[in-house]
């Protein structure tokens, strides 16, 4: 073999070398592109991650919301139950102030009692009831404070109508209508109605010689004679044309 065959195998042989050398430094390069790749696909996943940790902080932050609007809620039912516990006594003080002003014991009014009461017909002409109505017709008991203080009275007083003998009674039924209150001082008077039914018919009929007046809220009654005639006798009707109207 030549010199110069020899020379060129060499340099092939070291082309080959410098070829396998640059190949495998590729090869090299290529997993490292590779790798770097695969690394760049890992922020991706951590981007999924990352967004799971924003999921997470969300939730996170969801929570510390819930907390707060938990807290918020809290303290608003903390101090909404102060601020009505606040109002609550503040509004018990006019309450009692308003019960007071209604006869409680606070506003130094009592109410008018049995004892300090004094009851009547009232028979005037313009108050005696109509014996030629047709239908119903009324009579006013008058009710005067003879006593030395001021005192309340108002609702329904019961009346109870009863014969010479006191064996036949008829407790009257009360109207429906609203009532309120008055304030007597002494030698102040009010009323109330009866509306009755009178009758001049031989039979069907209630005869009262008296009338037992309990005024509200009393236990004690006053009785007074009956001064008119002879009533429908409807003891035992749903709906009689005799019954008493409220105070006032």
């Amino acid at each position: 073999m030549s010199a110069n065959t020899t020379a060129r195998t060499a340099r092939r042989r070291t082309l080959r070398i410098a070829v396998a050398a640059l190949t495998a430094a590729a090869g090299l390069t290529l997993t490292a592109c590779s790798g770097s790749d695969a690394a760049d696909t890992k922020p991706g996943g951590q981007s999924g991650t990352g967004t799971a940790v924003e999921s997470s902080g969300t939730g996170s932050s969801a929570k510390a919301q819930g907390s707060g609007a938990e807290a918020g809620t809290g303290a608003e039912a903390d101090s909404g139950a102060k601020a009505d516990a606040k109002a609550g006594a503040g509004a018990r003080k006019p309450g009692g102030a308003n019960a007071a002003g209604s006869g409680g014991a606070g506003s130094g009014v009592d109410r008018c009692h049995t004892s300090g009461l004094k009851a009547s017909f009232a028979t005037g002409e313009d108050a005696a009831p109509d014996p030629n109505a047709g239908g119903s017709t009324t009579t006013s008991v008058v009710l005067t404070n003879k006593g030395s203080r001021t005192c309340k009275i108002g609702g329904f007083p019961g009346v109870d109508l009863k014969s010479e003998n006191g064996g036949e009674r008829w407790s009257l039924a009360r109207s429906s209508a609203k009532h309120g209150s008055i304030t007597l001082g002494p030698g102040d008077s009010t009323d109330f109605t009866i509306n009755v039914a009178l009758t001049k018919e031989d039979k069907g009929f209630y005869q009262p010689a008296f009338a037992d007046i309990t005024p509200p809220n009393e236990t004690r009654s006053i009785t007074i004679k009956w001064p008119w005639g002879t009533l429908v006798d409807q003891r035992g009707a749903t709906h009689p044309a005799t019954f008493v109207n409220p105070i006032g």
